[in-house]
Parts: structure tokens; C-alpha cells; sequence
């Protein structure tokens, strides 16, 4: 035992106070050096060379000078590993270098390899006698994107894929993960700021074990291990992610500042990941170097073999070429590399017998019937339903319920059912295929919904079954209050998704009139719902009952009625009764209001449900002005598309739109070849240069005001 094992001798925190500054932190270094070493062994080897009883000794060795000298407490140390931390909601982050995606290569056979690997030399103009490409060859994990930033060797932030520019900030949650180094080797020459991404993921076993608990424990259970993974990492209670069996693969760099004197100078994709394994990240032990198609077919065969049997989901695997040089001359196209690829596996196929067809309801009314299946495993995750998508699809499929059918993992995500099994054994036994039957459907979509019992349609030359009670369906009770309160419907400024998912979740509110009838009280009993955003919310409801016919039709949501059409209803019909009694022939002459429009409109307003919902919320205050129908204004500017773009000097962007759509322009939100004119404001920006490019006509506010008056 060395001499600074004495520090551990003295009884008191004052005594332990009065060691020298030197020895202590000295020893702090030590324990810590010791325990990562350990933990490295035992996580990212999986080779431990000392019993547990000895590292959770040494951990509080170090957890007790930790707490007698907390100055020399820092975020690298293994200590920190759970921080208890909850919060609000997780941060948005921009990624200093974005966090692209990878082409995925539809052909799921070796061709597909042999594609990638013929587009490589074709960008590369490389001849045939020209020696192959040399690339490495990864698994493609089934996880979570992850971008870990370290500055100074210190693990500094952690933030999710997102959407590619701006990702979440988890760096409380990835901190408990023990495969991921909190600190890195300053002394191999690690830069200054480094960003290494990879795959956060849970294994197999683990997230058997993690199902099993929330069994008990009465909680939800996950279908596969991305959902596991994906829902850990995002809590904002770290405790709950230090509970979560999650690990970690390293497969690239994001931001790198230049390297550091000795340090690495990569040439190869292959020796960045072995040097981020030097660095202590674990790396999938099966990548590899592979020279040309043949040997990429090689490996794609390989791990398909192996994939059952590894630890982990893969659901493919990554292609790479590895000079990095070569990268920089392929570069991106559509903001995808065109060195990489992912090369996927065709989705698990297993039979089963369909048992019965549900009928479940979307947020936005769509009826899909979903296949009740007896139990079955597929690609590791046991299916019991299964979508169907819609009646034409069983038809197409020629399934029935009681049938033997064949279900697949669509993405290895989403189950289906792929196609009826034709053949069985023949009656006699002997293993002969009985001849397929004729097929008879035994099944039909429901006339009224299974929600609320709205009548069901389906449009001409649509495929879906729709509800038509969007007000009171409880279905599309969400998307419908979503709808209701947006800025360019009713603009409830405060009413977002969180809100009303518990809203509607706590069955505060059922129909959209008892958004009017909130308390307060009722409001900030929510959580993360304090009395005066309460009360804001509340004061937000108030202002929106004073609106206008157009919003407030927009707002009902109704099937193709957008905001335009909204306003021609208004402008040709003045009241909201005369828009509810009309006919569809009247309706019809609505300008730009054709067949299937107008049939929506009539069915809509044909709905018992939805009247009564209109009536309660016109009884709860909501008013505005209407008077005669106005007359037609001249449609100067049929046929013609307008986009706007910069701002007007006397014209706000709603007025101008509501202009010229009021003199038969359509108002687009992109300028194309279709673009008859352009009205640029100031402070105008690429539309204005995209219609300059494609010689699109473009007017100021005067122009504009000229060519509704009829003016060239």
C-alpha cells in the first residue's frame, strides 16, 4: 500500500482536510486512472481482470475524497456517471457539422453492392484495368444516431441526429452510458475539439431483461430495441437512462479541429476508427477491408448469416470508401455522400393465422384495418397485429380472415401482411397442394365509424375510408384542437401538442366548445403548468372568440377546404348557416370549388355531430362579422400563379395574398416555370434570385396594384 492509502486512515473531514492539497489530488488521479481502466475491461473488452467487489471498493474510495474535497470533483470523473438530473425539455443544439444521411440501396441482393461499387469507379472515371476500390465495411446498427463533442479530452455535450442541422441535447443521459468514454487520452494526441458519432443501441438480451422489469412494474414494454433506445436516451429524468441497458458503437467524426502536434493525421476511414478505438470507444469488431464489389457481396452475405445470432439488431450493413481523399473527390449529391451506402437486408418474413380485422381510426379520420394475428416472432419482435393499409389492399392480397398469412417487418419496423398462403396439405394427408379456392371476401369496411358513428365515405378515386365527424370523432380529437388553434385558424397562442395531449388524455376535453369552458384551476393542475401560463392560455382563448368566417371555417377543419377556399366561401355566401344548408349544386359555384370539394363540404356539414359542435362553440362566445354575399369580383388574374416574396411597403403578406386570390390567382408558396409573376418587397431573398434565374416577371407592390386594376 502506497503512502497516500493514508488518507483513507483519517477519521474526521477535517482531518482528511489538513493532507497535503497534492497527495490528494494526486490519489483522486490514480482511482480515477484505475477505475476507467476497469470499466474499459470490462465494458468495451469485455475481458474484466478484477471482481466487481473490487471496483465498486475503489468507486467509493474515490466517492469519498470526492465529498471531502469537492473542488476536485470534475464531469470526466467516473463518479458523475449518473447525475440525477431532470429537465424541462431537452435543448435544440445546431450541428457544427451537419449530420448527413446515407443513400440507401433499394436492392437488397448482392447486385445492389455491385451497383455501389459501379457507380464509385464511374464518378471516379477509373477503367476497368484500374485495381479495385478498397472500402470498409460496417454493420448498420439499429439504434439511435448519437454525436458526442469532447473538448479538451473532456465529453462536453452530447446531441441527438435530429433532423440532420439541429438535434436534441442528451448529454445527462448519455453520460450513463458506460461504453462511452467521458474523458479521452490527451497524451495520443486527441485535438482540442473532437466530435465522434455513432450508434446508441440496446442489446437483445438487455432489452429482454427491460421488458421483463416494466412487466412487473406494470409499465409499457418496447417493441424492438431501436424504440428502447430511442425512449431512454430521451428522458429528461437521467436516473430512468441510468436504469436502461444501453451501449454504444463508434463508426465516425463530425467537427475536428486541426490535430494536434503527433496527433492524427487520418488518411483512411480504417484508421480513424482504429484510433477511435485507441481512444477507448468501442468499435464493431466485424468491420473490415474490403477490396471491390466481390468482396462487399462477401461480407453482405456474411453478416446476413450471422445476423440472427449477434447480440445486436442490424438490419444491413454501411459501405464506405476508405481513402478519405477519394471521399473528398466523390462528395455529396442531394446531401447524401456518394462514398456510402447502406446495403439492407430483405425484411423477415414468418406465416401466422389471421384471426380477425380491427378497424382503427387515425387523427385525421383515416379508417385502416389491421389484421389481428395469432402471436409470432418476427426478426426478434413478437406481432400480433398487423396494417392491412385499406379494403383494396386485402382484395389485392385476396386475404380472409381465418386464413394462413404471411407477415412482414416493413422496414424491419412496421408489420404487414404480405400475402395470403395458397397451398396447404390436401385432405388425405399426403403433403399434396389442394387447389386454391375461389376468393370470397369476408370482410367490410364498417359503414359508420367504430369511434363515434359517424357515417364513413370514400371519395371518388380514393383509396381510404374516411369519418366524416371530425368535430366529435375522439379518434381526431387532437388533431382536430391542433387544427382549430393554429395561427392562420383560430391563433390560440399557448394551445400546442403538449398541452392538449394532456387535455385530451386527462379527458379535460372532449369536443372542441370545452376549450371555452377551461378554469383556471383546471389548467394549472396540469403538469409544467404554472397560473400564469394558465392564465395566459386563458387570455389567448378569450381573444380568439372574436375571429372571422374564414378562419373560423378554415379552423373547422374540414376535408380540402384550406385557406383559400375558406375565403371563397365566405366572400360567395356571406353566413356560416347559408354555407351549412347549401347544396351540393350551389356549392359548386364557389370559384375554384369543384366535385369532390363540394361533396366535403356537404357531407361534412350533413353531420348531426358536427352541427352541434358549431352551435355549442358560437353559444360559447366565438362571433364574427358576416353580412351579404359579396359581389363576384372580376377574375383579372384567373390562371395565373403569383408567389410572394420580402415585405411590401404599405401591404402586409396576408392582405396581398388575400388580394389576389380574391381576383382569381392562385398564391404559391415556390416560384417554378409555372410562376407567372413574381411580387418582390424588400429584403427579398431566393425566390426572388430563382425567379430572376428562370426569367420569371417580377413587380413591385405598384405592379402588383397596377395588374389587379387590369394594367399590363
Amino acid at each position: 500500500m502506497t503512502e497516500n492509502f493514508d488518507l483513507f486512515s483519517a477519521e474526521t473531514p477535517k482531518q482528511r482536510a489538513q493532507a497535503a492539497p497534492e497527495k490528494v489530488a494526486a490519489k483522486v488521479q490514480e482511482l480515477r486512472a484505475r477505475l476507467n481502466r476497469w470499466a474499459h475491461e470490462y465494458y468495451v473488452l469485455d475481458a474484466p481482470t478484477v471482481p466487481d467487489g473490487e471496483y465498486d471498493r475503489v468507486f467509493q474510495q474515490l466517492q469519498a475524497l470526492e465529498g471531502a474535497y469537492p473542488a476536485l470533483v470534475t464531469p470526466d470523473s467516473p463518479t458523475q456517471r449518473v447525475i440525477g438530473a431532470v429537465l424541462e425539455g431537452l435543448a435544440p443544439v445546431r450541428h457544427a457539422v451537419p449530420m448527413l444521411s446515407i443513400r440507401t440501396e433499394t436492392d437488397n441482393e448482392a447486385t445492389g453492392a455491385q451497383a455501389f461499387d459501379a457507380r464509385v469507379r464511374r464518378e471516379l472515371e477509373l477503367p476497368e484495368s484500374a485495381p479495385p476500390v478498397e472500402y470498409v465495411a460496417e454493420p448498420k446498427f439499429d439504434g439511435l444516431a448519437m454525436n458526442l463533442r469532447y473538448e479538451d479530452g473532456v465529453l462536453v455535450q452530447a446531441t441527438t441526429r435530429g433532423n440532420g442541422e439541429v438535434g436534441e441535447d442528451v448529454t445527462h443521459n448519455i453520460r450513463t452510458i458506460r461504453r462511452i468514454p467521458l474523458s479521452l487520452p490527451r497524451d495520443q494526441g486527441v485535438p482540442a475539439v473532437v466530435e465522434v458519432r455513432g450508434e446508441v443501441y440496446m442489446g437483445r438480451a438487455d432489452l429482454a431483461r427491460l421488458n421483463e422489469r416494466q412487466q412487473a412494474a406494470g409499465a409499457k414494454t418496447f417493441a424492438n430495441p431501436r424504440n428502447a433506445a430511442a425512449g431512454s436516451v430521451r428522458q429528461l429524468d437521467s436516473n430512468i437512462a441510468a436504469q436502461r441497458p444501453l451501449s454504444f458503437f463508434a463508426y465516425g467524426l463530425g467537427e475536428i479541429t486541426p490535430p494536434a502536434q503527433g496527433g492524427p493525421d487520418f488518411g483512411t476511414h480504417y484508421a480513424m476508427l482504429q484510433t477511435l478505438r485507441s481512444w477507448g470507444f468501442p468499435v464493431a469488431p466485424q468491420v473490415c477491408i474490403a477490396h471491390g464489389a466481390d468482396e462487399l457481396v462477401a461480407f453482405h452475405e456474411r453478416m446476413g448469416a450471422e445476423r440472427a445470432s449477434l447480440p445486436y439488431e442490424i438490419d444491413g450493413v454501411v459501405y464506405k470508401v476508405n481513402s478519405l481523399a477519394l471521399q473528398r473527390r466523390l462528395g455529396f449529391v442531394t446531401r447524401e455522400p456518394r462514398w456510402a451506402v447502406a446495403h439492407k437486408y430483405p425484411a423477415e418474413e414468418m406465416p401466422t393465422l389471421m384471426e380477425g380485422i380491427d378497424v382503427q381510426v387515425g387523427r385525421t379520420g383515416k379508417l385502416t384495418p389491421v389484421a389481428r394475428l395469432a402471436p409470432v416472432a418476427v426478426g426478434g419482435v413478437i406481432v400480433t397485429n398487423a396494417t392491412l393499409h385499406n379494403l383494396f389492399e386485402i382484395r389485392k392480397k385476396g386475404v380472409r380472415v381465418g386464413d394462413t398469412v404471411v407477415v412482414r417487418r416493413a422496414g424491419d419496423v412496421i408489420p404487414e401482411v404480405v400475402r395470403r398462403v395458397v397451398t396447404s396439405p390436401s385432405a388425405q394427408g399426403d403433403g399434396a397442394a389442394a387447389p386454391r379456392q375461389p376468393y370470397v371476401p369476408n370482410f367490410r369496411m364498417p359503414r359508420a365509424c367504430p369511434i363515434c358513428g359517424s357515417e364513413v365515405v370514400r371519395e371518388k378515386g380514393e383509396a381510404n375510408h374516411r369519418c366524416t365527424g371530425g368535430l366529435f370523432c375522439g379518434a381526431q380529437r387532437k388533431e382536430a384542437i391542433l387544427h382549430f388553434a393554429q395561427r392562420r385558424a383560430m391563433d390560440i397562442e399557448g394551445l400546442g401538442e403538449k398541452l392538449v395531449d394532456q387535455l385530451v388524455d386527462g379527458q379535460v376535453i372532449k369536443v372542441l366548445p370545452d376549450l371555452y369552458r377551461l378554469g383556471l384551476t383546471a389548467l394549472a393542475a396540469l403538469d409544467r403548468m404554472a397560473e400564469k401560463s394558465a392564465q395566459n392560455v386563458l387570455d389567448a382563448l378569450e381573444k380568439s372568440k372574436s375571429t372571422t368566417l374564414p378562419r373560423f371555417l378554415f379552423g373547422l377543419g374540414i376535408r380540402h377546404v384550406g385557406e383559400a377556399t375558406a375565403k371563397d366561401l365566405a366572400r360567395h355566401f356571406g353566413t356560416l348557416d347559408a354555407i351549412m344548408d347549401a347544396g351540393v349544386e350551389q356549392l359548386l359555384q364557389v370559384n375554384d370549388v369543384g366535385p369532390v370539394v363540394a361533396d366535403s363540404i356537404h357531407t361534412f356539414f350533413a353531420q348531426p355531430h358536427n352541427r352541434e359542435v358549431v352551435e355549442q362553440l358560437r353559444a360559447c362566445g366565438v362571433h364574427w362579422e358576416e353580412g351579404a354575399p359579396a359581389e363576384k369580383a372580376p377574375q383579372v388574374l384567373a390562371g395565373l400563379t403569383v408567389v410572394l416574396t420580402g415585405t411590401l411597403p404599405t401591404l402586409s403578406r396576408d392582405a396581398a395574398k388575400e388580394m389576389l386570390e380574391a381576383a382569381g390567382a392562385k398564391v404559391s408558396g415556390s416560384v417554378s416555370k409555372k410562376t407567372s409573376y413574381v411580387v418582390a418587397g424588400a429584403e427579398a431573398g431566393s425566390k426572388l434570385a430563382k425567379a430572376q434565374e428562370l426569367g420569371v416577371t417580377v413587380l413591385d407592390e405598384d405592379g402588383m396594384l397596377a395588374l389587379l386594376k387590369g394594367q399590363p
